[in-house]
């Protein structure tokens, strides 16, 4: 299965390979998607408790978090007060580390190129917690199941023909879904756009495939720096290097067994 190619198509049924655009520039927090995503896929209610950052109640992503809205508000030092609000979301990245390391073949991708965690096949290890670069999955602890959670990019809708339900919610279009090649060819004109107006820091995020995680199958239009907006800048999959390690330890394990022998030989002597 080659994973380098937006348009490259999973499984048995040859899908092509779909995903999300994001468009900060039009998000306006409202929150739709988080209420969408929640009421389709029985998400367990979080985001009760005031964090007091900003409108921000849910945080961050997680078991109970599949969609987050971030509260970004910033005062320049010459210029006016802005709002950057910005729905982040599993990055189904195509080089997945969380697939890589799944002991039990829970996490798998699907005929659309999406990553999705089998619930009756998670055994709640957590090893996908820690080869997820962006802190995307977790553990359902209390009143839940015990495995791991994040989002499906709502894999049964997608096999009924219909668009995830957080895409479907949004009043501005911000979070758009579709066919991912095209997805990336509108992004970039948007982005033109926007810097050619005198958006000058408009930017993509996880649109190019040559990145550390072979770019994304849910990429963003930002306004400001990734870390702005809890991103990390340079993304890695903690997996990229596992054949060179593997080899690595593999020829160090030979020469260790060269020198045993050689040193049993010679003690023999």
């Amino acid at each position: 299965m080659k994973q380098g190619d937006g348009a490259t198509t999973y499984g048995p049924e040859q899908q092509p390979r779909v995903g999300f655009f994001t468009d900060t520039s039009i998000c306006i927090g409202c929150k739709a998607c988080e209420v969408a995503c929640k009421e389709w896929n029985l998400v367990p209610e979080d985001g009760l408790s005031w964090t007091g950052h900003s409108y921000d109640n849910t945080g961050e992503l997680g078991a109970d978090t599949w969609r987050h809205v971030a509260f970004i508000e910033q005062q320049p030092t010459h210029g006016d007060f802005r709002w950057l609000m910005s729905s982040d979301v599993c990055k189904h990245c195509t080089h997945a580390g969380c697939l890589d390391v799944c002991p039990t073949g829970a996490v798998m991708r699907t005929e659309f190129g999406t990553v999705v965690i089998q619930d009756d096949v998670c055994n709640g290890c957590g090893y996908c917690v820690t080869a997820c670069p962006f802190g995307v999955i977790s553990k359902r602890e209390i009143g839940g199941d015990g495995g791991m959670h994040k989002c499906t990019l709502c894999y049964d809708r997608l096999q009924d023909g219909l668009e995830p339900a957080c895409a479907k919610a949004c009043p501005t279009d911000s979070i758009q879904f579709g066919p991912l090649d095209e997805l990336i060819d509108r992004a970039r004109e948007r982005c033109e756009h926007l810097v050619e107006s005198g958006v000058e820091d408009a930017r993509l995020y996880l649109a190019d495939e040559n990145d550390g995680i072979g770019g994304a199958g849910a990429f963003f239009l930002l306004l400001d720096e990734p870390e702005v907006y809890g991103l990390p800048p340079d993304p890695v999959v903690p997996t990229k290097n596992l054949d060179t390690i593997w080899g690595a330890a593999a020829a160090a394990a030979g020469a260790l067994a060269v020198g045993l022998i050689a040193a049993f030989i010679g003690g023999s002597d």
